[in-house]
């Protein structure tokens, strides 16, 4: 199966700005990220939430692309009517159905260049493996869906992904990691435009993937407020080992709180600041290899 459409997403969050500005950019010289075998697209996807400057403007719009939200009428919240037009306008049998999806994101999490994929699928692996193999800064992350029907924007085709880079605070943009996101996004284009021609690029053979197991809430009262903060010793350190009675929270009155789990772990997305009003305070991954088969 070749390629034929590409969509590059920004702004779905509105706080985040390294996508929405390279969506801008790429609106003025759209002749960056064409290529011959297939079309690219960009969508700003949260129009209004970039407006007023914040994540969203009444719910997260990453969480409402489940089948059971985008059939329901009775959903009538900004966000839940923006995921229906761009399903109905990129997703399966859309009028520009989109083989390829990247979603451009950043996070107050330290976790630098970090492709999160939407799903395992031979292609995705091989481009993971590809990305890697190029700038091997680059993280993979995957998170086991929980049910067969996926939440968020990338999912809309069988072949997506997330960019996520950071640490960037929100309603900010950084040179660095705007540039490096850029140059990713120019990588998959060109492996996009090698496997439509058939070309082999090298890669790889193995992959190392960081696949999320659970969450951490932050120690909170029975009002639900936050009883404790990231210990110093574990802030930024997104993707490093973490052993059994290590620290991870401080209280407020001075208590180390220590992590509970009978081996190593490796947090992501440590102290998100998006994440407080999910009741998350990390994601907690194992390193699992993935063997490819190179052809």
């Amino acid at each position: 199966m070749s390629i034929k459409r590409v969509v590059i997403v920004g702004g779905t969050h509105g706080n985040e700005l390294t996508g929405i500005f390279l969506i801008k950019k790429w609106k003025l010289t759209p002749e960056l990220i064409q290529r011959v075998s297939f079309e690219t697209h960009t969508l700003l996807a949260n129009p209004k939430a970039y407006e007023i400057g914040r994540r969203y403007v009444d719910t997260d719009l990453n969480r409402c692309f489940q089948f059971s939200c985008l059939n329901n009428p009775h959903l009538s919240s900004y966000e839940a009517q923006r995921a229906k037009v761009i399903y109905l306008t990129f997703g399966a049998k859309g009028s520009l159905e989109a083989n390829l999806v990247v979603d451009l994101h950043s996070t107050t999490a330290n976790m630098g260049l970090t492709i999160i994929l939407a799903s395992k699928h031979p292609f995705n692996l091989r481009l993971a493996a590809y990305l890697t193999s190029i700038n091997p800064n680059v993280k993979i992350l995957y998170s086991t869906p929980s049910s067969s029907e996926s939440p968020y924007l990338h999912s809309i085709c069988e072949f997506g992904c997330t960019i996520e880079v950071g640490a960037v605070a929100q309603g900010v943009l950084n040179a660095t990691l705007f540039q490096q996101t850029e140059a990713l996004v120019y990588s998959i284009l060109d492996f996009v435009e090698a496997y439509n021609q058939g070309k082999q690029l090298v890669i790889k053979n193995t992959l190392t993937i960081y696949q999320t197991t659970h969450q951490i809430d932050y120690p909170r009262n029975e009002d639900g407020e936050v009883q404790a903060i990231i210990h110093h010793r574990l802030q930024f350190r997104d993707y490093e080992p973490l052993y059994p009675e290590e620290p991870i929270f401080l209280s407020f009155a001075g208590e180390e709180i220590v992590y509970q789990g009978d081996c190593v772990a490796y947090p992501v997305f440590i102290n998100e600041a998006a994440y407080y009003e999910k009741g998350v305070a990390m994601w907690i991954t194992k390193q699992v290899p993935e063997i490819l088969s190179i052809k």
